[in-house]
């Protein structure tokens, strides 16, 4: 199915989720940002509830193109294909999506509907890899993860970066992740959930690596490393246990501009050594905790999914990730910086990928395909216009 013949469809983007706490600052954002002319839509399983976020946007964007309602429901798979064959794009923050994802996501590949979510969950990514690749790619549809701090500021701060280094050579980069924000009660269920599924995401990782055709004269991978003190951005670098360098390998993989060898590797900068311990403290006994199904509960009843942060809290809130990238003698520093990384910024980097899906001028491809890979250059011209700022630091 070629993407003109999914023009006559009622919708371009439909939000999925919209009434939680991560879907509402995205129907805002695009209520306020959306294009003239938008056909969008906001769905939930509750009609009372999308009525409502209805009437607020309304009041916050008058004269805003009025979304449509759908009601669709993760536990009625029917509701899910119907939307999907009525969308150009569907974006969907329903998580943990391990739990809820997959019925969706089969539904957008069979339909040639383009697909986006806030997927920081490996197993996941990978399961689907294995299922709806092949069928998505048969339809046309783009499977997209990862479309908010997880993982695009690293996943097109990488691709950023490469574009400033020599072509055709090898290339190592390094990035250094520093932020001052909070936890949603979806990124702690995501947590949880994963670290609790130890020895499952390592055999759908397994799984997905026969399935992967092999890379034939060229080599990408984001190795495992140790913490060190990294004098470049003069602070302790601690390994971030995230999905963000396994995004960034397989844009590398697909793209050949990150050269003939291109390594990758992801840290937490922590200026003070006693924060650096306390942190790899605390990231250790959330892992251990997440084992015991007892505590694994209490954890994610002090902050349910749907909850977060008020609005000042959010409004304080940082993120810089630098890069430093070297090739063929030169090196480069390269900033990818902006507000409330977890919902503010998360929010504006979804809808923005939604909106670029649905009406960029993009690459042609199909499957499962990275940020970088499907939006490339398109996307970090709208977060540059959208405030987020990519730019070079420094060069050698």
């Amino acid at each position: 199915m070629s993407r003109q013949n999914r023009t006559d469809r009622a919708y371009d983007v439909v939000l999925f989720g919209a009434t939680g706490f991560v879907g509402q600052l995205t129907a805002e954002y695009l209520a306020a940002h959306a294009p003239d002319g938008l056909r969008w839509a906001i769905a939930g399983r509750s009609t009372t509830k999308l009525e409502e976020l209805r009437e607020r946007l309304a009041a916050l964007a008058p004269g805003l193109t009025e979304p449509a309602l759908l009601r669709a429901d993760v536990a009625d798979p029917a509701s899910l294909r119907d939307m999907a064959e009525h969308a150009r794009v569907v974006a969907t923050t329903v998580g943990p999506y391990l739990r809820y994802g997959q019925d969706l996501v089969a539904a957008c590949a069979d339909a040639g509907t383009d697909y986006a979510d806030l997927a920081g969950e490996p197993e996941f990514v990978d399961l689907t890899y294995v299922r709806h690749d092949a069928r998505a790619r048969e339809t046309g549809a783009r499977l997209v993860h990862a479309c908010g701090f997880d993982s695009v500021p690293h996943d097109l701060g990488v691709y950023f970066t490469v574009l400033q280094l020599p072509e055709g050579v090898p290339l190592r980069i390094d990035g250094f992740v520093r932020s001052d924000a909070m936890l949603s009660g979806g990124t702690l269920a995501s947590a949880l959930n994963q670290f609790s599924r130890g020895p499952q995401m390592l055999a759908a990782a397994r799984d997905r690596r026969r399935h992967e055709p092999r890379l034939l004269g060229r080599r990408a991978y984001a190795p495992a490393s140790r913490p060190r003190y990294a004098k470049e951005v003069a602070a302790w670098a601690l390994p971030l246990p995230t999905i963000d360098p396994q995004i960034v390998q397989r844009s590398a993989r697909v793209l050949e501009r990150y050269g003939p060898d291109f390594r990758y590797r992801h840290y937490a900068a922590v200026k003070r050594l006693p924060f650096a311990v306390g942190g790899v403290a605390a990231a250790g006994a959330l892992y251990a905790s997440a084992q015991l199904p007892p505590a694994r509960r209490w954890l994610s009843n002090r902050l349910r999914p749907g909850e977060g942060p008020d609005e000042q809290r959010r409004a304080r809130s940082w993120f810089s990730v630098r890069f430093v990238g070297e090739g063929a003698g030169r090196r480069v520093f390269t900033e990818v910086a902006g507000g409330d990384p977890g919902y503010g910024e998360t929010a504006k980097m979804f809808a923005e990928s939604a909106l670029s899906l649905a009406l960029d001028d993009l690459p042609e491809t199909a499957g499962q395909v990275t940020t970088a890979v499907a939006m490339g250059d398109a996307l970090t011209d709208r977060l540059r216009g959208a405030g987020i700022t990519f730019r070079v630091a420094a060069e050698r």
